[in-house]
């Protein structure tokens, strides 16, 4: 089973905590598949979707966080 474009308009994606709302660069990331988390440009919500794996995805949030 596939996860298709129309099946991840329907989540609920949500911004960085560190994100504003002037429009600047932020990612949107939603949980909605199992194993995996969808990310996308928040600037361009009908462009294209990478899918991270749940480990790789904590271990970037990490590193972010103590940087």
């Amino acid at each position: 089973m596939g996860t298709t474009r129309t099946a991840l308009s329907d989540v609920s994606w949500r911004k960085s905590t560190f994100s504003s709302d002037d429009g600047g660069d932020c990612v949107e990331v939603a949980d909605c598949i199992p194993g995996a988390v969808p990310v996308r440009d928040s600037k361009t919500p009908a462009g294209p979707v990478i899918l991270v794996g749940k480990a790789a995805w904590s271990a970037f949030v990490r590193h972010v966080r103590e940087a």
